[in-house]
This record gives C-alpha cells, sequence and structure tokens, in this order.
C-alpha cells in the first residue's frame, strides 16, 4: 500500500517556500507555506483542505491570494494557521477586495483562521456571504503541547522559531499506519474501493462495536462479509504500524534554542524539510539574515535522528549548486546520526 501522505515541494529548491502533502485515499492535500502556487494546478488547490503558514514574508504567503481566487464560488471551508498576529494579516488580505458581487453566490466559501501565543489559539471566521467581515471576536482556546491541529488519523504540532519575528515550525504525524494485506482482498474476494477508506476511519475513531454493514456500506462487501466480526476482519486484513511523521522548517537562526526546539520537534520523522539558505562559506551571512546554512541543516537532521531530508529555499545568489548543498548538509548529517 503506499504511503498516506505524499509530501512534495511545490516549487524547485531555489524557489519561494511550500509544501502540499496530498492524501493517497483521499481527494484531499494539506500546504505548508504559500509562496508562488503557480505550478499548482487549480485541481491540486482544490484538494487543500489545511494551510500552515510559518510567517507572513511575502514569499511565503503571497499564494493566499491564487488560492482565494480559485476557491472563491464554491462550497467550501478552509482553515489557516499561523503565528501571532496572523489574524491582522488574514483580515488586511481578506479587506484589500471589494466583495459586492458575493452576494450572486449560491454557493458558500468559509474561511477559518487561527494564530498562535504559545498554547493559546485564536480563531477567527470569515465568511463569503458576510463578505469576509468577521461577525464576532475570535475564539480563545487552548492547544496542548503545541498541538494545533488534531483529527482521528493525524496531528500537526508547532514550535516558534527565532527569525527575527516569530516563525513556526511544524510537525505532521499520522497516528497510525493500516496497511491492508492485498493477498487476504484476493483470498476474500474482495476489491478495493471506498469502503476501504470507511474502515480505517472507523478504527481511527475507535468505533469498532460498530455493525460491519454500519461502517462498510457496500452491499457486495457485506454479503461477503456476512459471518465476520469487525474485530476479526481488522486482524485478518490489515497490519497496523507506526504512523508517518512530516518535519517543515522554514526560516530559522542557527541559535542554540531554535536548535534545541527544531530537534525536539522532529525527532525521528520519515522526512524533513528544512530550509538552508546559504552555503557554510557565507554563514555570517546566513546569520545576519537569521537564516540556516546547509551544513547546519545536515547537523540538525542528524541530531534528529530524520530518515531523511530535503533542502529547499537557497538563496538566489547561488547558481546550480545543489550538488554542492547536499555535500555539506550530508557531511553534517552523518556526522550527528
Amino acid at each position: 500500500m503506499p504511503p498516506t501522505f505524499n509530501p512534495c515541494l511545490i516549487n524547485d529548491a531555489s524557489g519561494d517556500p511550500g509544501l502540499l502533502v496530498p492524501f493517497s485515499f483521499e481527494n484531499r492535500a494539506i500546504a505548508f507555506d504559500l509562496g508562488d502556487i503557480h505550478h499548482l494546478a487549480s485541481r491540486e488547490i482544490l484538494k487543500i483542505s489545511h494551510v500552515f503558514i510559518s510567517h507572513t514574508h511575502m514569499d511565503h504567503f503571497a499564494g493566499f491570494d491564487r488560492l482565494l481566487r480559485i476557491v472563491l464560488g464554491r462550497e467550501k471551508i478552509l482553515h489557516f494557521f499561523g503565528p501571532s498576529g496572523f489574524l491582522k494579516n488574514i483580515q488586511g488580505k481578506l479587506s484589500g477586495y471589494t466583495w459586492n458581487l458575493v452576494d450572486n453566490f449560491s454557493n458558500q466559501l468559509i474561511l477559518f483562521a487561527t494564530e498562535t501565543d504559545g498554547n493559546a489559539l485564536r480563531t477567527q471566521e470569515y465568511a463569503c456571504k458576510n463578505r469576509f467581515q468577521p461577525t464576532g471576536a475570535p475564539m480563545v482556546h487552548q492547544a496542548t503541547d503545541r498541538i494545533i491541529h488534531e483529527e482521528s488519523g493525524l496531528q500537526v504540532k508547532t514550535i516558534e522559531l527565532d527569525h527575527g519575528i516569530p516563525s513556526l515550525g511544524f510537525a505532521l504525524r499520522e497516528r497510525f499506519r493500516i496497511n491492508i494485506r492485498k493477498d487476504v482482498l484476493d483470498e476474500m474476494g474482495l476489491t478495493p474501493g471506498p469502503w476501504l477508506h470507511r474502515l480505517k476511519q472507523a478504527v481511527y475513531d475507535d468505533q469498532r462495536s460498530l455493525p460491519l454493514s454500519n461502517v462498510i456500506l457496500d452491499e457486495k462487501v457485506i454479503t461477503i462479509l456476512k459471518n465476520i466480526t469487525f474485530n476479526d476482519l481488522i486482524e485478518r486484513l490489515t497490519i497496523i504500524s507506526a504512523g508517518q511523521k512530516i518535519g517543515y522548517i522554514a526560516d530559522a537562526a542557527y541559535t542554540p534554542a531554535n536548535v534545541e526546539k527544531i530537534v525536539d520537534l522532529v525527532r525521528q520523522a520519515d522526512q524533513l524539510f528544512i530550509e538552508s539558505a546559504f552555503l557554510e562559506k557565507d554563514a555570517d551571512h546566513a546569520s545576519a539574515k537569521r537564516h540556516l546554512t546547509a551544513r547546519q541543516a545536515g547537523e540538525i537532521a542528524g541530531m534528529a535522528g530524520v530518515k531523511r531530508f530535503t533542502l529547499f529555499h537557497f538563496s538566489p545568489r547561488y547558481q546550480n549548486a545543489e550538488m554542492e548543498f547536499y555535500r555539506e548538509a550530508m557531511g553534517a548529517y552523518e556526522k550527528n546520526c
């Protein structure tokens, strides 16, 4: 079975930061940062349900306008998360346009924006039918252990890093992985379909006490499984293992405090996407800009014990230097594993 998450950079390593994470078994994706997203097809943008913004420098947030333009006029709910002050930034974006024509829309777009301040979260709703004007004060709630989003199968955790301004790092974790045994599927005369996703979701939701017929909703499958209990089916058909973990670190100074927080956040990640704006020969410039070098990024990846890492956000001063970035980073990674 393919992995649940299939992360890929939206642009090449020298382009604007942004990570798209499509889901293998759903018509859905989440995104980390929204720089230039013109490389994304509209069908990919329409899959996005949640967006996590590290900070609102233009190269991390300019794509908000294109995303909004693509989803406008559709029946959709979008969730945005960002650092302290994020609600003001979202409101500024939305206030920059004239919305008198939205009264003609039959579909309703709703945006929920959440800003973080430690474990305190403030969420504001912006509805298209209200011309994206907030109708009340933000809802204030508390995150547990810096988990800013959680659903049955996954969670997203954040930390605040120093980039001269607050810049958020993120870790996406799958609670656990449910693999389907294709040999057993064939033996039982079953074919893959939406019922498998519903079955997995019931396991994530701890609903094994439900009758299988209430979960599967497929008459042919129900007929085949009429004498099998939920637990027996799960035991025979699935292999449950540790879920995927993906880290995303964009724009952070190389300081002891940042390094400690990043390592703790992304420890043992299956894949880490980490900014590396400069080569080590330009470490002084990186320090002044509060960015990481390739060596520093590789060192952090090694200290965290990640399985693999991808570098991005190369400074435009470098041309065709990707191999040099990775040589430098891999040397530090191997020394610190």
